[in-house]
């Protein structure tokens, strides 16, 4: 049988059509190459991104921070009450902890949700969450983490 045979065959016809070639008789094709890296999907890649970029520029400018560790949990292990935190600092152990889903969640940009507003803010309330995180464990006010105040 010729493949242009194929779509005039019969209920009555005993081979079945082959699955591996598509419409026109050529097998599917993918591309030739791939990007190097994965793209990043989910929302923890994104959200593990920013907090990792936001630490580096920090410990770059602070060498206080350099033996901080940050780490990323999605929510706290016991109750708080009614307020969810949105880090936790063990000076002990030279560690923050930040909370996705309560800096994801709860944040607000301008009064909008941060689940409801673009890249850009969400990347913001993130960064926003860490610098306040590093300004609370080093005791100092937010604003003067940046490299133009340093020490």
């Amino acid at each position: 049988m010729k493949w242009w045979d194929r779509a005039r065959r019969t209920p009555e016809d005993p081979r079945p059509a082959s699955a591996r070639h598509g419409r026109h008789g050529r097998a599917g094709r993918s591309a030739l190459t791939r990007p190097p890296v994965p793209a990043v999907g989910s929302r923890f890649d994104r959200f593990d991104m920013t907090v990792t970029a936001s630490v580096d520029f920090l410990r770059g400018a602070w060498p206080e921070l350099r033996p901080v560790r940050f780490e990323v949990a999605s929510m706290p292990l016991h109750d708080t009450g009614a307020d969810v935190p949105r880090w936790s600092i063990d000076r002990e152990k030279n560690r923050i902890l930040i909370y996705r889903v309560p800096v994801e969640r709860l944040s607000k940009a301008h009064g909008v949700p941060l689940n409801r507003t673009d890249e850009y803010h969400r990347r913001a309330l993130v960064e926003g969450a860490v610098f306040r995180a590093a300004a609370e464990y080093l005791g100092v006010d937010p604003w003067d983490l940046g490299v133009d105040d340093l020490h």
